[in-house]
């Protein structure tokens, strides 16, 4: 499967629900994820922070995958996205974001999530 294969699986399995299954099976133990709001390290911070980002939601309405590139041999990829959701205090927001991940073989060892951080 190819990293360009692999970026749109995650988000597919997104799309179905899956997100820690994906997770649990793409991102490597000592991954770093970046975003506008600070960076954490390893599996174990990373997974917390999506479960409690899972906690946090509602209602999902949808997800979009807008578009999906790769560099299969720079071993990079990236997936634009548009999730509509609305949270457990009741905000609804279309979250549209930019994700560039790295690989090492089969895992994600960094990702850096571009999006508006005033929405």
């Amino acid at each position: 499967m190819t990293y360009k294969e692999k970026a749109t699986d995650i988000y597919t399995q997104l799309q179905q629900g899956n997100l820690l299954e994906a997770f649990d099976k793409y991102y490597a133990e000592d991954v770093v994820m970046t975003e506008p709001r600070g960076t954490r390290k390893g599996k174990a911070e990373n997974r917390a922070y999506e479960e409690q980002f899972l906690n946090s939601i509602q209602e999902f309405h949808s997800l979009e995958i807008k578009n999906v590139g790769s560099d299969e041999a720079a071993g990079t990829s990236f997936i634009e996205a548009a999730m509509d959701i609305t949270f457990t205090n009741g905000h609804r927001a279309l979250m549209e974001q930019v994700a560039v991940q790295q690989w090492k073989g089969d895992q994600i060892v960094h990702e850096r999530f571009y999006y508006n951080n005033e929405q």
